[in-house]
């Protein structure tokens, strides 16, 4: 619990953060959730949802609660955000302001995936190999490089290695010395199965290494939140999940920020799939890997099993791929008209024949990944191997890494679904080459969260500027698994919204559904109404129609639009600050993802355009597999979700208009269903409570 030396602590933080930072505002929205925060991370198992508007201050309060908390229970605080940006923001100004006010000295360690890190075995490996050869004769199924290096390639290894030998270069591939292709990145990178550990000879030097030693020193841990979600998924022993790359759950108190992220980052954690073809095609390959590691090796069995009685089994995989995918091709015919085309497990049960086939697969490459890794683990533990124990040690993890998603595919679409709880999503898809990928999901996080996160960390509190609708978390605790007993909290906005900004519903002749006639009078209504000599942003739901209002809207609008995807994020954003600045105003067109997270305060943004409400269409095989689900059991989908869903979104939708106390403007909804729907006057009350200009109908 709480005690009153622990409370005595964060006070006096927040009194000197207070006194020591310049402009500083009291706002009880910060002090409420600085006592939210603190409550649910002292108790066992805490668990807290807190939604805080733009303007809290909720960096600084999960700060000030969150360190405190974490001392007295000698436990680590882990920040998992879900952009780059924000741990950014966290790791280089957020956290040394609050260290610095509060006269607090603690060690922060920022930590990222394996793959953000230069690996230096890597490294040795792509710059010998090209030096090493006249006609790239180095075996194929070991070399790094998969073609001959282009020149810049070979120039950006070198001086690679050479910043790194200097130790003018830490091994961080995002501040790396030299730009890098995707090509020498993926070359001078590893992933967790391609990686040998203790047993590697650049252990001591290695990055990543490195970097997982900070983090066991330090008390505040910033990661993203594909990382951690990650490193709770994998297994520590038996029975037990995380702890493996970062600090243990139960010895955790964790703050997942912009939280509204997590739902779909752990689906997509769950996620398999095996692409058959390339899957037939690989075999060959780890057949010559194994036959190499028997040799070097000189064993005549590894792991009970002979040289040839290996190869027989990975024939047998061959041949039982080969089995589904001629099932597949026989059972289901693509139709002409799908440009990509999707087969569905109806409530996601899969014919028998496939079901009974998928057994088999499962039972087989499960024996052969454990067979494979006491082939890696006796290739890895051999005294000086040279190159090729080297190059053998990484081909075989990352054949194991591939195996997994094998033995997750065909679990998934061999078992049956939990009795009362939603069915996995399964599905086959037809690529473009015409060949057969089968995929498995969850199409719910919220039984995954329950088992690695709510039941294993110490404490855990979600937060985010928009996480219920309206108040209601109903959705986002089912869609995370939250505890029954956990607290919801929804903070009011520090800003004055109704005297700061409007929302206009204009009176529209047409709705979305009549795309053509809608996109026009969208573009009517931009060249009419919208003063395109300030900062704006309109935003779209689909790129098709984005373009379609590109087309009719009259020429000297256009030339003063900047539409997402023309140039990079970051260069849109500064041109566009740089013209509104100049006075010349500027308009931005984007999709989603310009909906949050970006920051236009002031004058780079007056008026916000929401063109459509942003329902998304559960077409995808999860979202439709969840609602099938949904309808099965007498419920409606939409209501439950696509609402919800699309009430948070708008919602966040309209925080990019409002981000300072000073900032004044109107959000613009240019879809009347939010009037003529049943569902739209729940919409509306959901919203902040900006001041209302709804025009009727003619």
């Amino acid at each position: 619990m709480l005690t009153d030396d622990t409370k005595t602590a964060i006070r006096a933080s927040y009194a000197r953060l207070k006194d020591g930072l310049t402009g500083f505002r009291g706002r009880a929205s910060q002090l409420r959730m600085i006592a939210e925060v603190a409550k649910a991370l002292s108790e066992t198992t805490g668990a807290a949802v807190i939604e805080a508007p733009t303007g809290t201050g909720k960096s600084m309060a999960y700060l000030i609660a969150g360190l405190e908390v974490a001392r007295a229970q000698k436990k680590k605080l882990l920040i998992a955000t879900a952009t780059v940006a924000l741990q950014e923001q966290l790791v280089q100004r957020d956290i040394p302001q609050y260290l610095t006010l509060c006269g607090v000295e603690a060690k922060v360690a920022l930590a990222k995936g394996r793959q953000r890190y230069l690996c230096p075995r890597n490294l040795r490996m792509a710059r010998a190999e090209p030096a090493a050869q006249t006609g790239f004769s180095f075996d194929a199924d070991l070399a790094i490089w998969a073609k001959p290096p282009a020149a810049r390639d070979t120039q950006a290894i070198e001086k690679l290695s050479e910043a790194f030998e200097s130790r003018a270069w830490n091994g961080d591939i995002d501040t790396s010395p030299e730009p890098l292709s995707d090509l020498v990145r993926g070359m001078v990178t590893t992933s967790a199965g391609g990686c040998t550990g203790r047993k590697c000879g650049s252990f001591a030097v290695c990055p990543f290494f490195v970097a997982r030693r900070a983090i066991g020193e330090a008390e505040i841990v910033v990661a993203n939140q594909d990382l951690v979600l990650a490193d709770l998924t994998m297994p520590r022993d038996e029975d037990t999940f995380g702890g493996v790359i970062l600090p243990k759950p139960e010895e955790t108190l964790y703050i997942f920020d912009e939280a509204h992220h997590v739902p779909a980052k752990a689906i997509d954690r769950g996620a398999a799939d095996v692409h058959l073809a390339t899957a037939v095609r690989r075999i060959g390959r780890l057949q010559n890997q194994v036959h190499g590691a028997y040799s070097l090796t000189d064993k005549e069995n590894i792991g009970n099993l002979s040289l040839e009685a290996g190869d027989e089994k990975l024939l047998e995989l061959s041949g039982a791929l080969e089995e589904i995918e001629r099932d597949i091709r026989m059972s289901w015919t693509p139709s002409g008209n799908e440009l990509e085309p999707v087969f569905r497990a109806s409530l996601g049960q899969l014919p028998d024949n496939w079901k009974m086939l998928a057994q088999g697969l499962h039972l087989l490459t499960r024996d052969i990944q454990r067979w494979l890794r006491t082939v890696r683990r006796t290739v890895v533990e051999m005294e000086a191997g040279g190159p090729t124990q080297e190059a053998l040690s990484r081909e075989l993890g990352v054949a194991l890494e591939r195996l997994e998603r094998q033995v997750r595919t065909w679990y998934a679409w061999s078992t049956d679904d939990r009795e009362n709880g939603p069915p996995l999503a399964r599905w086959v898809t037809l690529t473009p080459d015409q060949q057969l990928v089968c995929h498995a999901s969850a199409v719910s996080a919220g039984g995954l969260l329950r088992n690695v996160l709510w039941d294993n960390a110490a404490a855990v509190v979600m937060t985010s500027a928009t996480l219920s609708a309206g108040g209601n978390f109903r959705g986002f605790a089912d869609a995370v698994g939250l505890p029954n007993d956990a607290v919801t909290l929804s903070l009011p906005s520090p800003f004055d919204l109704e005297k700061q900004a409007t929302l206009e519903v204009p009176a529209m002749r047409t709705l979305p559904d009549d795309r053509e006639g809608h996109a026009r009078e969208v573009a009517e209504w931009l060249a009419a109404n919208l003063d395109w000599e300030a900062g704006n942003l309109v935003l779209f739901t689909s790129r098709a129609k984005l373009d379609r209002v590109l087309q009719v809207l009259p020429i000297e609008h256009v030339r003063k639009v900047r539409a997402q995807g023309s140039l990079s994020k970051a260069q849109l954003i500064a041109e566009h600050r740089e013209d509104v600045d100049a006075g010349k105003g500027s308009t931005l067109f984007g999709l989603a993802s310009f909906g949050e997270g970006l920051d236009l305060p002031g004058k780079l943004c007056e008026t916000v355009v929401v063109t459509q409400l942003p329902f998304a269409v559960p077409t995808d095989p999860v979202g439709a597999t969840y609602a099938e689900w949904l309808e099965s059991r007498g419920r409606n989908p939409f209501i439950e979700v696509s609402v919800p869903d699309a009430t948070r979104l708008l919602t966040q939708y309209c925080g990019r208009l409002i981000r300072t106390e000073t900032d004044t403007g109107r959000i613009v909804l240019l879809d009347r269903r939010v009037i003529v729907k049943r569902y739209g006057a729940g919409m509306l009350r959901a919203l902040p409570p900006f001041a209302r200009d709804i025009e009727r109908a003619a």
